[in-house]
């Protein structure tokens, strides 16, 4: 039975997600039938060039056609803008409830361009002679990123933050190897509010993790850290502000006396929206950082594909970037693959040049005063936000009180005590009014956890309906708190209450030829 509920007209926007009865693309195949009929190569360029397959190596064939699905083009859009129908996303909603991802609002000229025939038909292969405009547009963001941060060289190589930190975590090890220190130093300090990417990527690169909680007043115990430090301190590596939103006053402190202590500090700025303009990662201590071109400078994580964790590093660490890097010479742009001690490739190529030419024409169109911008508006819209969310009862934000930075770790704690609705439940009837609402990564830390992060693409008026909506579900789960724990109610998916298929490997199928192979042995069975 699907429930719909009658609200008082007001800033919650009712919502009913569109659903359609939609198979799957391969359960569509048509056996002949065709999107596009390609022509016949003409004979006189056969003669000339032969006819493309013969020229391939016998090993290389295929012995039989690949299983692709056979479907005309009308289906194929059908199919597709009915898919697009069933989610939501920063073109539909109000879009704040990402938390650290930092979810905002693309231009589509930046998606135009970087969807132009000019990015499209570029091969990583191509001379260097031939490439040149893409070169100068990658050389050119490193500057301006070497400006937001304070780095002297950046690679946008990695292909997401958590590849960022294993590549940072790499040039942690390949420095100390590089001074014979390499055994000694085998422990990575933290912090517990980091991002676990951070320890996760040390801990695979071998080294023991040493993770600092706050003191007494919410930020990074400082006191902890100094009884921490030692010879085997390899590094130190931290986001901040946290993802708390907790940004860390002392910071340069933490990386003075890492740095006396011989390791190397490293910054994860994946999100750097609230410091643009204002504060750098050079002038608090830290000898590399990475920034997410998919989070602060407004390219798409692309469903956490294709992405660029910019890694930047101090002038005595080039000579471990994973290479080729690309620099300037004379009137060229060219690649540096000659680092001395680099890491090797991370990735392959130059990672994703789309997200390349989106980040720099998003930085080319604010100019320095307008990133400045973004940070102060994306610091006011969190600010009051957080003032707002405060108010709505069994709302909090644990630790230090007052302003936060760009983003807020707030907590259901006391709407579950005193009503049974626990965050998972207010994030499936957010659904209902047209709202995405994320919860927090693993551990959660903060208990009953929602994280969220308005940046500067939100206006009041888009804030004062999200809030609404939460103030609503609040109003709900006091009053009738299953209306609640029964969403979503108006979603093409409903609450799953039996999680055993999720948590049996058995029965996951990520491709089309495994859900096959196990549903057609089931049927033997």
């Amino acid at each position: 039975m699907v429930y719909v509920e009658r609200i008082k007209r007001g800033k919650v926007r009712q919502f009913h997600q569109a659903k359609w009865d939609e198979p799957v693309i391969f359960e569509l195949h048509q056996s002949g039938e065709r999107g596009v009929q390609l022509p016949r190569v003409e004979s006189a360029i056969e003669e000339k060039v032969g006819d493309g397959v013969s020229f391939i190596p016998r090993e290389m064939v295929r012995k039989r056609k690949p299983n692709l699905p056979e479907i005309s083009q009308n289906r194929v859009l059908r199919h597709y803008l009915r898919l697009s129908q069933e989610v939501l996303g920063s073109a539909f909603n109000v879009e704040i409830g990402q938390g650290t991802c930092t979810i905002k609002y693309s231009p589509e000229i930046n998606e135009a361009i970087a969807a132009s025939a000019k990015m499209t038909e570029l091969h990583p292969l191509q001379d260097v002679s031939t490439v040149q405009g893409v070169l100068e547009i990658t050389h050119k963001l490193d500057l301006a990123l070497r400006e937001v941060s304070g780095m002297d060289y950046f690679s946008f190589q990695p292909g997401s933050g958590t590849q960022a930190l294993f590549a940072m975590a790499s040039i942690v090890r390949a420095y100390h190897e590089a001074n014979g220190e390499a055994d000694q130093r085998d422990e990575i300090i933290t912090t517990i509010f980091s991002h676990p990417s951070q320890a996760a990527t040390a801990a695979v690169k071998g080294y023991k993790i040493i993770t600092l909680y706050p003191d007494e007043d919410g930020f990074p115990d400082l006191e902890k850290l100094k009884a921490a430090v030692s010879e085997r301190t390899a590094g130190f590596v931290v986001a901040n502000p946290e993802d708390t939103g907790i940004y860390n006053p002392r910071i340069k402190e933490f990386t003075r006396i890492v740095h006396e202590a011989g390791g190397i500090c490293y910054y994860d700025q994946a999100n750097a929206n609230g410091l643009l303009g204002i504060t750098r990662a050079k002038e608090a201590g830290f000898d590399m950082c990475f920034m997410n071109l998919h989070k602060t400078f407004s390219t798409p994580h692309a469903c956490g594909g294709p992405a660029t964790g910019a890694l930047g590093v101090v002038d005595r660490l080039k000579e471990f970037l994973p290479g080729p890097i690309v620099e300037k010479d004379g009137d060229q742009y060219v690649l540096n693959d000659n680092m001395k001690h680099s890491i090797g490739k991370v990735r392959s190529f130059q990672g994703v040049p789309q997200h390349v030419l989106r980040a720099y024409a998003w930085i080319r169109a604010l100019g320095p005063e307008g990133l400045k911008d973004v940070a102060q508006v994306a610091v006011l819209n969190n600010n009051y936000l957080y003032h707002k969310v405060l108010k709505i009862k069994g709302a909090s934000a644990p630790y230090i009180k007052g302003q936060r930075l760009e983003q807020v770790r707030y907590s259901w704690e006391q709407l579950k005590k005193d009503t049974g609705v626990d965050t998972d439940d207010v994030s499936r009837r957010m659904a209902d009014f047209a709202h995405h609402y994320w919860t927090s990564h693993h551990p959660y830390v903060v208990p009953e956890p929602f994280t969220l992060e308005p940046t500067e693409t939100p206006s009041k008026a888009d804030l004062d309906e999200y809030i609404a909506s939460l103030t609503h579900i609040s109003e709900e789960a006091y009053t009738n708190p299953e209306i609640v724990k029964s969403a979503p109610h108006n979603s093409t998916n409903h609450l799953i209450k039996d999680h055993d298929d999720f948590d049996n490997p058995e029965k996951w199928a990520i491709t089309w030829r495994s859900y096959l192979k196990k549903t057609q042995a089931s049927e033997k069975v």
